[in-house]
């Protein structure tokens, strides 16, 4: 598979051109990348009218991902969610959206400039922030509920402890009552080339975003915006626009040709790579099992470990860095590795090296109370009205105005607008948040 913005950039980059032009590095090595670091002149294309190397170079991303239209963006799966909401809203003309409420607190944001009106899916039972387990049955009688069809219906799948929605069954549900599935894959993107695909472009979503950083080689930052085959053309022809709202005008080009390179990772081998991966971290499982860890059910890269008896998962992160190991996320319940091809065997071994011998069984987590505030204004109001921050522990009865919370997992337990109840409190305390943003009164 051609290459061609990465091509661009290194011939750039190897020649002798005066470089009267942004960045103001003029290609001089400071970190040692920036002869490759460019700006949109001639010949580089323009990331929002693509209609030269980028163009090709989406455009053999959409082949390998079987999109409709697949979009670069330099800005994470920030950007990209902020785009579908916004491609939801202009292809209906509702402002309306069911979301699964273990959102990232981007899609808070994203409500608040877009004025959406959220209607949450909560959780039956879960044991964590980041999970929201969403049944069939429970969507279907959300949107019976509703006046109206909502312009979209937005789940995160997998979340930050490698849990999978549902995806056939909702997506079913959503084409059924006629309504866009939009989903957060951000951790995700590999999940297109197992064999059968687990992408959500094959299981029912009509657009998705996923982070390429988080688990294929691209540089921080690259994402894409798909659109499935299944979404009206409208919505694929908008997609530009809808990016370059909420995307700066200068994207790195180091991120794109990273990104571009990826196309011909993706296309020359990876999918065996990945089943090999696979199989190493099955097997990873099973060696933690028996020393008496318990993995929880996760998506495949990820190794998701519940805390035994005693101690935390911040505990367990802990003794993996004393073995030089460093792990994505961990809480009071829950370690998370996340691997990828690019780790090899010895970073496993290293890893159970560290943790060594579970102390006892694991603790079961009791389910989280829900947060369920009363909405006392519009997430937008909320975002835009004057606020301080105050002690958690005084903030009961007080209004959210921006959500605080840490980035990972960057859940939020309370959104803006919301009163804030005693399980609010609750799980401040358990996931450490000290202070909260909340409106004047």
């Amino acid at each position: 598979m051609n290459t061609p913005v990465a091509d661009f950039v290194r011939h750039y980059g190897e020649g002798d051109t005066a470089r009267l032009h942004m960045p103001g590095h003029k290609g001089r090595p400071f970190l040692g990348c920036e002869p490759w670091d460019l700006t949109e002149i001639p010949g580089a294309d323009a990331l929002y009218q693509a209609q030269g190397i980028l163009r090709e170079s989406e455009a053999n991303a959409a082949a390998l991902f079987g999109s409709q239209r697949t979009c670069y963006s330099t800005e994470g799966s920030s950007q990209c969610l902020r785009a579908m909401l916004y491609l939801a809203v202009c292809g209906t003309g509702s402002r309306r959206v069911v979301a699964a409420r273990n959102v990232h607190s981007a899609f808070v944001s994203a409500a608040a400039l877009l004025d959406l009106e959220v209607t949450w899916l909560w959780p039956e039972e879960s044991r964590s922030l980041c999970g929201c387990p969403v049944s069939p049955a429970q969507l279907e009688e959300t949107l019976s509920l509703l006046p109206e069809p909502p312009a979209a219906v937005y789940l995160t799948s997998p979340d930050y402890l490698g849990a999978m929605a549902q995806l056939p069954a909702l997506g079913e549900v959503c084409r059924r009552r006629g309504v866009l599935l939009l989903v957060d894959n951000a951790h995700g993107a590999y999940l297109r080339f197992l064999t059968p695909s687990l992408h959500p472009l094959d299981l029912g979503a009509d657009l998705c975003c996923d982070s390429a950083h988080k688990t294929l080689p691209v540089l921080t930052g690259g994402a894409y915006l798909h659109i499935a085959k299944s979404a009206p053309p409208k919505v694929a022809a908008l997609a530009k626009d809808a990016l370059a709202l909420f995307g700066s005008t200068s994207p790195s080009y180091l991120t794109l040709a990273s990104l571009d390179l990826c196309n011909r990772y993706l296309a020359e081998g990876y999918p065996q790579r990945l089943a090999e991966t696979v199989e190493q971290l099955a097997s990873f499982r099973e060696k933690l099992r028996a020393a008496g860890w318990q993995p929880e059910p996760s998506d495949p890269l990820r190794v998701t470990i519940a805390a035994p008896q005693g101690l935390t998962g911040k505990d367990l992160a802990q003794r993996l860095r004393q073995g030089r190991v460093e792990c994505e996320y961990a809480d009071g319940d829950f370690l998370v590795l996340m691997a990828t091809p690019e780790n090899t065997q010895q970073d496993l071994d290293r890893a159970a090296a560290a943790l060594g011998q579970a102390p006892g069984p694991a603790k079961r987590p009791a389910p989280l109370p829900l947060a369920q505030g009363e909405q006392v204004c519009s997430i937008r109001q909320a975002a835009f009205s004057p606020r301080e921050t105050v002690p958690a522990s005084r903030s009961l009865g007080r209004v959210c105005g921006l959500p605080t919370v840490g980035c990972p997992p960057a859940v939020p337990i309370a959104v803006s607008g919301e009163r804030i109840t005693p399980e609010a409190l609750a799980l401040f305390q358990r996931y450490g948040i000290e202070q909260v943003d909340v409106l004047l009164p």
